[in-house]
């Protein structure tokens, strides 16, 4: 409701219109499609990064692919609880940025921030990397272009995120419905099967497999664990986005967050069960996926839909940052840790400055690696556990400051989720540190302490202009309004009738120069001046070296010098043209003047644009 006020004087009430912004926010489904694609890729890798640590340990060693994915979906289950009720507390979103902030103090919330920043940057490099890798696994001929083919993947999701991130979901659903029918008829197809039906997809591959191995160490399940969590990169990206659905938010956005851990979690079982049942082996060039869709459905035409499928997600599932990224982005920029550029939406509730962030850094990650997916997969999934398991931690703080129902069972689940992040994150780290992780490690700190330099920068800036204190009253003092004129038009008119509506007194500024044709023009100017007598004093400002920015500037702090209970304003007209093309006809003489004026004064800077039609 809001309350409009009568000529009366009474209050009244009117209907508050419905925001038009809504139907660009999204829906549950819209949602799942914007926001997932991340996590429901990761099962084209995840498994495999289970299976290829296990085979370590040969046959012996894979008999283990099914209790670590077990542990892995049981980790995912707290996961979704977890996130399930970050959305319901912190619907403003932010996910582990935002409990840490409330919770765990400002230092731990820009770790989880900067961890986050990071993650969601290399996912975009990851998935554009991986998707173009499986594009030139089918047509080697184009492998010499895919640093190119990387970057034109990447202009065109960033096409499509800056025209909103409904658009965006809305062509992402069918690839996303294919994927996930294509997974789950692989999976039930398999498990109706006593053999493989196929095996020529590993054929003529060499095995990975290590011969005579058969010791099983806790610290290669340890590390199978972590790798095998790369499938849970992606899980967070709602509870960070929850401002961009429709409302009710919160329940749109858990109700995302469950169907996304559901399916997760079933085509996760689902593949290591087929994976044991086959007695499947790992091979070089081929993946477990692919060796899989034969072995369930034959090498026909059902298995390259599944290969093209994954192909497709995978470049695609960049698209789970564009929606999470922006946002995280907003809220930093909110608390000052941030330009505050980041925290506006432009049309169709786009967040355009973090959009475009986003994809110039990921494009820098592409021309680094050379497109090339092994270079980025080391720094990848460090941050999401760092995520996971300050959010976690500071559940637990929250179930017991808040107290609730069974508010013990919350903290004991969440505090069990905390520990084995938190192993992971060190496990990962550890595992890939001489791989490039170190990369990771050094620039979580120095991202953290970016964020603080920006915090001292405006808070600095908030202590000179007195933010939060309650300034003097106002007082009037006599306005001086300096207009700039090269002379009479339409232009000139309009801006003296403006200037002569806002100041005590006005004077028009000419620069002149001291050449024959120069010499012509200010007398014909004088003239002309004189001849139409607007009321307002011409002053000439002879310059010597053909400026008009100094001259005009020069005036200005002398008049403030000898007159400082003046207040002057300088009014500068320009012309805005009907078509775009032809801003580059303009002499942009008045940005020439409005920089030396603000570089060399005090003085107010009013620019008037007279629209040609």
């Amino acid at each position: 409701m809001s309350v409009l006020t009568a000529g009366s004087g009474t209050a009244v009430t009117a209907e508050a219109a419905p925001d038009p912004g809504e139907k660009h926010r999204l829906t549950a489904l819209t949602g799942l499609a914007a926001l997932s694609l991340d996590a429901m890729a990761s099962v084209a890798y995840g498994p495999e990064a289970i299976v290829l640590v296990l085979a370590a340990a040969g046959g012996h060693g894979l008999g283990f692919t099914l209790p670590v994915t077990l542990a892995i979906a049981g980790l995912l289950a707290v996961l979704v609880a977890s996130y399930r009720q970050v959305i319901a507390a912190f619907p403003d979103g932010g996910g582990s940025y935002a409990v840490a902030k409330r919770h765990l103090g400002r230092r731990t919330s820009l770790v989880a921030a900067a961890s986050l920043v990071l993650d969601y940057v290399l996912n975009v490099a990851v998935a554009v990397t991986a998707g173009v890798a499986a594009l030139t696994s089918a047509f080697p001929e184009l492998y010499g272009d895919r640093l190119l083919i990387c970057l034109v993947v990447l202009a065109l999701i960033t096409a499509v995120n800056l025209r909103g991130i409904v658009e965006s979901a809305k062509i992402f659903i069918a690839p996303t419905a294919v994927f996930v029918v294509a997974i789950l008829t692989l999976i039930a197809v398999g498990l109706f099967r006593d053999a493989p039906v196929s095996t020529a997809a590993a054929e003529g591959h060499a095995s990975v497999l290590a011969d005579n191995a058969t010791t099983v160490g806790a610290l290669l399940l340890l590390k199978a664990f972590a790798s095998g969590c790369s499938a849970l990169t992606g899980v967070e990206a709602i509870a960070n986005a929850v401002p961009s659905f429709r409302e009710p938010r919160a329940k749109r956005a858990q109700h995302a967050e469950v169907v996304l851990g559901g399916l997760l979690g079933v085509m996760l079982i689902g593949l290591a069960v087929l994976i044991s049942r086959f007695g499947l082996r790992p091979a070089e060039g081929v993946t477990v996926l692919a060796q899989l869709a034969d072995a369930s459905l034959g090498h026909n035409w059902a298995f390259y839909v599944i290969q093209f499928a994954t192909m497709v997600l995978l470049a695609l599932s960049a698209n789970t940052s564009f929606g999470g990224l922006p946002v995280l982005l907003e809220l930093l920029a909110r608390d000052n840790f941030l330009p505050h550029v980041f925290a506006l939406k432009a049309d169709r509730q786009v967040h355009r400055h973090g959009v475009l962030a986003l994809t110039a850094i990921s494009a820098a990650l592409l021309v680094f690696s050379g497109g090339d997916t092994n270079t980025l997969v080391p720094l990848f999934a460090i941050g999401v556990f760092v995520g996971f398991t300050v959010a976690q931690t500071g559940m637990v703080l929250h179930w017991r400051r808040e107290r609730g129902t069974n508010w013990r069972g919350k903290a004991l689940l969440n505090g069990f989720g905390a520990l084995l992040t938190g192993v992971s994150a060190v496990v990962v780290t550890a595992t890939k540190f001489h791989d490039g992780a170190w990369l990771i490690v050094v620039a979580l700190p120095l991202l953290v302490l970016s964020f603080e330099t920006v915090h001292r920068a405006y808070a600095r800036i908030g202590e000179r202009l007195g933010i939060g204190r309650v300034p003097e009253a106002p007082c009037r003092a006599r306005s001086l309004v300096v207009v700039p004129v090269g002379g009479l038009s339409k232009l000139t008119c309009e801006a003296l009738n403006t200037a002569v509506s806002l100041g005590d007194e006005v004077r028009a500024v000419t620069v002149t120069y001291d050449e024959p044709a120069d010499r012509e023009a200010a007398a014909a100017l004088r003239r002309d001046w004189e001849l139409w007598n607007p009321g307002v004093d011409l002053v000439e400002l002879p310059s010597a070296h053909r400026t008009v920015g100094g001259p005009v500037a020069a005036y200005i702090r002398n008049v403030s010098t000898t007159h400082p209970d003046i207040r002057v304003t300088v009014l500068i007209p320009e012309t805005e043209p009907a078509r775009l093309w032809q801003r580059t006809l303009q002499n942009r003489r008045g940005a020439v003047v409005a920089r030396a004026v603000r570089k060399n004064t005090d003085a107010a800077i009013c620019r008037l644009r007279f629209r040609l039609t």
